[in-house]
């Protein structure tokens, strides 16, 4: 099993560029698989070892979307930039950049998932699989679902977490100390965090323009312009054999996954027992087994 190439890039977007990084070779034969991370205005970094499926001989494709880490950023731009069809088109301009439109798979891990399942239900003709993984099928699910488990944090939690909102405080550091039982139950239960997730949450805090504007102030707090977007509608649109991935402790819980599983035509659901929202790091083997398996039955 050889350690696969590693080639990084940018493919010109408009006036911006969207950076992306590849393992593997494109023209080996192989579908490659393209990673859509989360956030929204999260980077690659946490899905990183995503790459070790490349050790196969598939390729790998990594990008990070405009607004954060290695592409463009552009901090004065207002919520009518920063907009689901921005990050559609992005998505296919980095496709045909990179000469894989009419042959490609897609993961599209928690805001992700959603955006890969908007793009599935166009039925592009060069998709050939789809992933989901940990992602609510709509915002509003997601909001309701937030408020059971927020309820069931330690006593007390809640109570700040809800003052700081009203107040519109939610910068302050008690707001952020009272976020980090929420995260650590539903998540990243590791302890410590990884690195690599630490990287995108770094990277998402030196520039919170995309997060703060499209999702709001923390997971579980969605204010922004996403707060009652859902894809449930495009859902039956999606041709392609689906994998659904979630976790157990996730803040995508069952219910907010669920439509994807029932709506989906050829969907496939797995729970990982174990995990939260990351069971990619909380349970790598078993995450890479469940994937290479779904890719393998692609043929």
């Amino acid at each position: 099993m050889s350690e696969p190439t590693v080639v990084t890039g940018h493919a010109p977007f408009g006036d911006h560029q969207t950076w992306y990084r590849v393992a593997g070779d494109l023209t080996c034969g192989q579908v490659p698989l393209v990673v859509v991370h989360g956030g929204p205005g999260s980077t690659h970094d946490y899905l990183r070892n995503l790459s070790d499926l490349a050790e196969d001989g598939r390729p790998v494709v990594h990008y990070d979307q405009l607004g954060n880490g290695g592409s463009t950023h552009l901090p004065d731009r207002g919520a009518d930039f920063w907009t689901v069809r921005l990050f559609l088109d992005e998505l296919d301009n980095l496709l045909e950049h990179l000469g894989i439109d009419d042959d490609y798979i897609l993961f599209g891990q928690s805001w992700g998932g959603l955006l890969v399942t908007a793009h599935a239900a166009t039925r592009p003709a060069g998709l050939r699989g789809l992933v989901i993984a940990n992602s609510p099928a709509s915002y509003p699910l997601w909001l309701q679902e937030a408020k059971v488990l927020r309820e069931r944090l330690p006593r007390g939690v809640n109570e700040v977490l809800l003052r700081h909102e009203a107040a519109g405080t939610t910068d302050s550091p008690e707001y952020t100390e009272a976020m980090m039982p929420f995260y650590e139950r539903h998540v990243c239960r590791l302890k410590p965090w990884p690195g690599d997730f630490l990287a995108s949450i770094m990277e998402l805090n030196n520039d919170p323009t995309v997060y703060r504007t499209m999702n709001g102030p923390s997971e579980f707090h969605v204010i922004g312009t996403l707060k009652d977007w859902s894809v449930e509608a495009l859902c039956p649109d999606v041709e392609v054999p689906t994998l659904v991935l979630s976790g157990r402790h996730d803040e995508a819980t069952e219910a907010t996954v669920r439509p994807f599983a029932e709506l989906v035509p050829d969907a496939r659901w797995e729970i990982f027992e174990e995990s939260s929202h990351m069971p990619h790091l909380e349970e790598p083997e078993r995450f890479r087994q469940v994937m290479t398996e779904y890719l393998d039955s692609l043929g």
